[in-house]
């Protein structure tokens, strides 16, 4: 007998989870290991906030590939978030049908 109704489908939350870390290691692998001081993740504007930096010197390969870690970075903050709200939604669906509160339908 299945949950709700619904017989025969099983949810396997844990898949996408999988495939979400899969995808971190390739783009980590593919991306220069260059990580940036603590606290500077959110630093979107860089250069521009501090005038004649030394990246204005730098070729645009190399800003190329620092703007990518900083996505891919972002992207995995992001990511890892969201994988915490989704668990902590499934924590309420649980609690709540454990003490017989929520929505009907």
């Amino acid at each position: 007998m299945g949950w709700f109704g619904k017989k025969d489908k099983v949810i396997d939350l844990g898949e996408r989870y999988r495939k979400n870390q899969e995808r971190i290691s390739k783009i980590k692998e593919t991306a220069p290991e260059t990580r940036e001081a603590p606290g500077q993740e959110f630093d979107f504007f860089g250069s521009l906030s501090s005038p004649a930096t030394s990246e204005e010197s730098a070729n645009p390969e190399e800003k190329k590939k620092k703007l990518a870690k900083r996505l891919i970075d972002i992207t995995e903050k992001i990511e890892d978030l969201s994988n915490q709200i989704y668990h902590l939604q499934q924590r309420i669906e649980t609690l709540e049908r454990k003490a017989g509160i929520g929505s009907s339908g």
